[in-house]
């Protein structure tokens, strides 16, 4: 742009002083000739770099999403290929399922028992009360027979004692209050231990063996839950709309979950970065909302339009760790200034405009200060664009 302002400006300047010879050409006129586009172009770049910023330093970014798979387990089908557009939901790969649907089978199979066992738990809650009454009834039957039992022992014995009755009545007698007073004990330990069982009803007004029968169904639908939860992690499935660049993929390989070692990088497409690289003086009236033009390499002389998304006013400078050592503060080698980042986002007619990850270009943005000179900013961009048409090669 500025050899087409000088070119007009010399064209001018020989119309004036040789085709029409208006003023003389002598040193005084040569000095200021050549002078006035000096300064002119001077402040001219100057004020447009302010008000009209530049970068030949705009990137385009994609989110990459390293995929790990959930499970390990033996890849066996890869349905996709290497740089092609891949749709969100479409299957990545698949592993083999047959030991995690086995596991779901054998959980399947324990949560059936659990519920088997829950159910004997709750006939037994509801026959405690039936149990208690019963031991009681018969702890009171058995002492009405050890009374008359013991009155058969006195009687036995009197008679015994006069010699009117047999010694062996008596002793069959006394084996029977024996048996009888044992037959109490017992009756007493079943009662009291229904008893136990009846007092120690959870908060849920349950017995143990009920609370413990359904924990342990809840615990057997969680497992079942997580094992299914595994079995669907043998498909994976694309995130987003993307791609993946380098696929090494392969069946047979067997895929691990653990984070480090991803099997594949998928680059996303639906939310890319588009930014752009500007000394930190140069960012005093750019805001959010400005508009914006670039031009990539990969769409020569083409003007992509954009907006001013944000400025990212953050870099590695700014960052001290936070330690409980102190600062050092020798004297270090100068650090470059590090430029400040501004991110674009494509207006709606450039919005399906495709932009591969690693893009490389130009552009400016045109801030709310200096608008009559906006449009020679524009012819600089334009003018820059038409260039990579050419590719200054020689093999």
């Amino acid at each position: 742009m500025e050899i087409i302002l000088l070119g007009i400006y010399s064209f001018i300047a020989w119309l004036i002083f040789f085709k029409f010879k208006w003023l003389p050409w002598n040193i005084t006129s040569q000095v200021i000739t050549v002078t006035i586009p000096i300064i002119f172009l001077a402040v001219l770049i100057l004020f447009m770099n302010i008000v009209a910023p530049s970068s030949h330093d705009v990137r385009a970014m994609n989110y990459v999403i390293p995929i790990v798979p959930r499970v390990t387990g033996q890849v066996t089908e890869v349905p996709i290929e290497p740089n092609r557009p891949i749709k969100k939901g479409d299957v990545l790969f698949k592993m083999d399922p047959a030991p995690f649907a086995a596991e779901v089978r054998a959980i399947e199979a324990k949560l059936a028992q659990d519920k088997v066992n829950l159910i004997t738990a709750e006939a037994t809650e509801r026959g405690l009360d039936e149990k208690l009454k019963n031991a009681v009834a018969k702890k009171q039957a058995i002492i009405a027979r050890l009374d008359l039992a013991k009155k058969r022992v006195a009687q036995f014995g009197q008679l015994a004692d006069a010699g009117a009755g047999r010694r062996a009545d008596l002793e069959q007698s006394q084996a029977e209050v024996a048996n009888l007073e044992s037959e109490i004990i017992a009756a007493e330990a079943t009662a009291l231990e229904v008893q136990q069982k009846i007092s120690a009803r959870t908060a849920t007004g349950e017995i143990d063996e009920v609370a413990a029968a359904k924990a342990q169904i809840a615990k057997s639908e969680a497992d079942l839950e997580n094992a299914r939860y595994d079995l669907d992690g043998t498909v994976h499935l694309a995130p987003a709309n993307g791609r993946v660049a380098n696929l090494a993929l392969r069946p047979g390989v067997r895929a691990t979950q653990f984070a480090t070692m991803p099997v594949m990088s998928y680059i996303e497409e639906d939310d890319p970065w588009l930014l752009m690289f500007f000394q930190q003086n140069e960012l005093r009236y750019v805001k959010p909302g400005d508009e914006a033009e670039i031009f990539v390499e990969t769409y020569p002389g083409r003007i992509i339009k954009c907006k001013v998304d944000s400025i990212l006013w953050a870099t590695a400078q700014g960052q001290m760790p936070i330690s409980g050592n102190l600062m050092n503060t020798a004297n270090t080698p100068p650090i470059a200034e590090q430029r400040i980042a501004v991110r674009l986002i494509l207006s709606e007619k450039d919005r399906e405009t495709f932009l591969a990850a690693g893009a490389r270009g130009a552009g400016t943005i045109y801030t709310d200060k200096g608008k009559m000179i906006h449009i020679v900013r524009k012819v600089f961009v334009r003018v820059s664009a038409k260039m990579d048409w050419f590719v200054p090669k020689l093999h």
